[in-house]
């Protein structure tokens, strides 16, 4: 199994560039069940979540096709044609690899009437339980039943009528899924309390390309009038603000100085504001976001919260970095109960962090050192990165797939600006 060979104490310096966002992609992909015509997605980025979504198109009919596939280019041109779909049950070999599938149902019901998904997987990072999809496509006149480890969904006769659903927390995947079941019903729809994450924007701006009728985009109140048919699109992903600002962190860490080419400041505002207080010079200028870091690391307090709020897949990156910063930090992890399994192999490089429940309390150190360590998630594995670029020695870190989910090509990137990484293969 590869790993990452990490040699710290390089300055990050130039330009790197910001691939489209992963969690806007899972979601965009599954829009192509919802028209006869092909969907073109640009700016795609290639990761391991990416191919098993595709690979689970594939298994309802879905051909894919991959336009302009050089190897030295970062993102892709790949369009969908679902002209026929052919399978409407997602299994649970492929389902179970990632969470992300659930969001097959909300078309698959919308366009077939029926859809029969595998309870999903995805990083162990706590509890996330899919009840708030089903609560909303119930209200939206569907009937579903949870049998042997599936999620089977039937939509009346003629099709799913609409309703209107208040989500008692917020929640980014129900609302997307929501999202596309609404724009194909019979009926108006309304989502209260929805997620309005830019990755959410991007869905609806999708939708509404392809057909659909959105009112609200960018607001907590959804609503949506169904439409008989959607038609195909051309459509070009947004920037992965998580990558964006892990990138941040990499360089801020290093004491560097980086352009992040395609990041768009409005949607990472929080995670700017963080690296502020933290000590970070944060610009934006055209087409990016400039980061300097040319002073001390300031310790400060920290809560992860739905969007605007910080983003909790930004939390662990944030830590790394806060381990460095001179006086102590308090983080809360306000969105999943287990996600600070990253603080063991950062206390093995020479970090100090206490927790408790969803709270970390981080003691700046002076200096760490490169150690053995493993990944247990997308983020964590992330973490781990940031805090071997400045630490002192090498760092070898493991279990590489999780990584690989989620950054495209991370160590080429690191090396544009100077780093000492590289993938090697296990011996």
């Amino acid at each position: 199994m590869d790993k990452l060979v990490i040699k710290g104490g390089n300055r990050l310096s130039g330009a790197l560039p910001i691939s489209g966002a992963k969690n806007a992609a899972l979601t965009l992909i599954p829009c192509a069940l919802l028209t006869e015509e092909p969907l073109t997605l640009r700016n795609l980025p290639r990761l391991a979540d990416i191919d098993g979504f595709q690979h689970l198109m594939g298994q309802f009919g879905v051909t894919v096709s991959i336009q302009g596939n050089r190897p030295e280019d970062f993102g892709r041109v790949v369009t969908y044609e679902a002209t026929r779909v052919t399978n409407t049950v997602a299994p649970y070999d492929l389902v179970r690899k990632m969470r992300a599938s659930i969001l097959v149902l909300g078309p698959m019901l919308a366009r077939m009437g029926e859809a029969t998904v595998s309870l999903p997987g995805g990083c162990a990072i706590g509890n996330r339980p899919i009840d708030l999809h089903l609560e909303a496509l119930k209200a939206f006149g569907a009937e579903i039943e949870l049998a042997e480890g599936y999620v089977r969904a039937h939509a009346p006769d003629g099709g799913l009528p609409g309703g209107n659903f208040d989500f008692p927390v917020v929640s980014v995947g129900a609302t997307e899924n929501a999202l596309m079941a609404a724009a194909l019903a019979n009926g108006t729809s309304r989502l209260g309390n929805a997620a309005r994450e830019p990755e959410i924007v991007d869905l609806c701006n999708l939708l509404v390309a392809m057909g659909a009728e959105i009112e609200g985009i960018g607001s907590s109140d959804l609503t949506i009038h169904g439409v008989k048919r959607l038609h195909g699109a051309t459509y070009r992903v947004m920037p992965d603000r998580i990558e964006a600002g892990s990138y941040a962190c990499a360089a801020a860490i290093t004491g560097g100085e980086v352009t992040l080419d395609g990041a768009k400041a409005g949607d990472m505002a929080a995670t700017l504001h963080a690296l502020r207080n933290i000590g970070v010079e944060c610009e934006e200028v055209k087409n990016g976001v400039h980061i300097a870091a040319n002073g001390k690391l300031l310790a400060t307090n920290l809560s992860t919260a739905p969007y605007p709020g910080l983003a909790t897949d930004m939390q662990a990156q944030l830590m790394a970095l806060l381990c460095r910063a001179e006086g102590t930090s308090v983080l809360t992890e306000t969105i999943f109960e287990n996600r600070y399994m990253h603080v063991p192999e950062l206390t093995r490089m020479g970090a100090r962090i206490e927790t408790s429940g969803r709270t970390a309390i981080v003691h700046g150190v002076g200096s760490m050192t490169g150690a053995e360590v493993m990944a247990t998630d997308l983020r964590a594995s992330m973490s781990l990165v940031i805090a071997g670029l400045a630490a002192d020695g090498t760092t070898n870190v493991n279990r590489l797939y999780h990584l690989d989910r989620g950054y495209e090509r991370l160590e080429e990137k690191l090396q544009l600006v100077g780093a000492d990484i590289e993938r090697v293969g296990a011996e």
